[in-house]
């Protein structure tokens, strides 16, 4: 897919990975439609990252955890352009235990309609644009927690809720592949430890973690750092430009943890 004029849904792009993606976008010449809902003291730089790249681009203050504002964003693409191109469904709450503790039933409530139901509304409101499109791509964000649950390391980031609405994204992506085809696409991005995401930039890791903790994290991962916010955007640029034949597919980007940190031991003599 040429990016070029293509009309692209970037959820949550007020900062961090979600603004990284869209100003990759703005930059190959995708018209945008980005939301935001917190970080407000973000909200000024944002406005001013995005007018730089000089690309057309709207910003819709929206809380995905609203079907009525999910469905504003859809009837909004609906009267301007009347397809959608790309959607990048990204939105989380993020779960961390160190820092949110013990669930309350509406911290629970709260991570589950973040990080899993929302991102199923969404793909509801605009599926009928994503067909008006002859060549659409959706990719899910996700987390490895869908994978390692709370357990080792991870223990210290990912809880239980938010490793459940992981697992959960991934039947998501694989129905949507099957509704989707053959003209739009749908994968899943699953990221392991980055930053402005459960690493630096978050309050878990520069306020709650100690310096061991972190460095158990880093240890565990095979290629012995964090993510970037760079790594992603070009994870996502590979998936929208160069896989046409990727669908129903879950690619996981965590610099080797879910395979964890230990050496490979040599090979013993044997005995024969």
């Amino acid at each position: 897919m040429e990016i070029q004029g293509k009309v692209a849904l970037v959820l949550g792009a007020v900062k961090g990975i979600g603004k990284g993606i869209g100003l990759a976008l703005a930059r190959q010449g995708a018209i945008l439609v980005l939301t935001r809902h917190d970080w407000e003291e973000d909200f000024h730089r944002m406005e001013g990252s995005f007018a730089a790249t000089k690309a057309e681009h709207h910003i819709l203050n929206a809380d995905l955890c609203n079907l009525q504002d999910i469905e504003q964003i859809a009837a909004f693409i609906r009267e301007r352009y009347g397809r959608l191109d790309i959607l990048v469904n990204n939105i989380e709450r993020g779960g961390w235990p160190t820092v949110h503790g013990k669930y309350t039933q509406s911290q629970w409530d709260l991570e589950i309609n973040t990080t899993l139901t929302a991102k199923r509304w969404v793909f509801e409101s605009v599926f009928q644009l994503l067909k008006a499109s002859d060549d659409a791509i959706v990719i899910n964000l996700s987390s490895i927690a869908g994978i390692t649950g709370r357990s080792g390391p991870a223990a210290l980031v990912f809880n239980d809720g938010y490793a459940m609405a992981n697992r959960g994204i991934s039947s998501l992506t694989e129905t949507w592949a099957r509704m989707g085809a053959p003209f739009i696409r749908v994968n899943e991005l699953m990221l392991g430890i980055f930053e402005t995401r459960h690493a630096q930039g978050t309050r878990g890791w520069n306020e709650v973690l100690t310096d061991d903790e972190k460095q158990m994290l880093i240890n565990h991962t095979l290629a012995k750092r964090t993510g970037t916010i760079e790594d992603v955007v070009k994870a996502c640029l590979f998936m929208i430009k160069d896989a046409p034949y990727m669908t129903g597919s879950v690619v996981r980007l965590d610099g080797g943890f879910v395979l964890a940190g230990e050496a490979v031991p040599p090979l013993p003599k044997g005995i024969v």
